[in-house]
């Protein structure tokens, strides 16, 4: 996984990038905010960014409220790693945009944990993006009966495109995903079942006679 990281301080970028590299991350490095933005808005950008808040350019609060704005194609998951420790920069931070919030100097164990939970996100995010797009393609692609159909008031036939009559079932099974089965109605029961057994039994009667 690609994970882009914005970090003025030499020291701090170096200590990230190598911390993220050592556990297998393709890392994008950045060193403004201005970068930063710029970088995560290109196609194909990483998914994760790791954002220092005080940077040149841009802070990091900034790039997090401009890459939610521009960034509506895919999944992305920032986190904001900063010394501002206070609860009103936490708060401020989480509202700009940030998904996390992890305080300088930052435990390593705690990193990998917010990272591997942002990996589930863009993973869950990404496979409901996929469906959506499936269900989108399916509705697409399903055959809807609409307008005027002229129908038989005897036989209940309806005449297709081709001047054709045809059944009432075969023409909605060839203009819509509906499938049949074949069933009795209790009115036709009693009108046309009925009727066709009892005939049936005097047949069978006379016929031993």
């Amino acid at each position: 996984m690609r994970i882009l990281i914005a970090e003025d301080d030499v020291v701090s970028r170096r200590l990230v990038e190598a911390t993220l590299t050592k556990w297998g991350y393709d890392v994008v490095v950045t060193t403004d905010g201005i970068q930063a933005l710029d970088a995560l808005c290109k196609p194909g950008a990483p998914s994760l960014a790791v954002l220092d808040w005080m940077m040149p350019g841009m802070d990091g609060a900034e790039v997090c409220r401009r890459a939610r704005s521009q960034v509506t194609d895919r999944s992305l998951y920032i986190i904001l790693l900063t010394a501002k420790d206070r609860k009103e920069d936490i708060v401020q931070g989480l509202t700009a945009g940030a998904d996390d919030y992890i305080i300088k100097p930052f435990d390593r164990s705690e990193l990998k944990a917010r990272i591997n939970v942002g990996e589930r996100i863009i993973r869950l995010q990404s496979e409901l993006s996929a469906r959506v797009k499936e269900l989108e393609l399916a509705l697409t692609n399903v055959k809807l009966l609409q307008g005027l159909l002229p129908i038989c008031c005897y036989c209940k036939k309806i005449r297709n495109d081709q001047n054709y009559w045809q059944q009432v079932d075969s023409y909605i099974a060839e203009h819509s995903e509906a499938q049949f089965t074949h069933g009795i109605c209790p009115e036709c029961r009693e009108k046309v079942v009925r009727p066709e057994l009892e005939k049936l039994k005097l047949d069978a009667a006379s016929t031993r006679d």
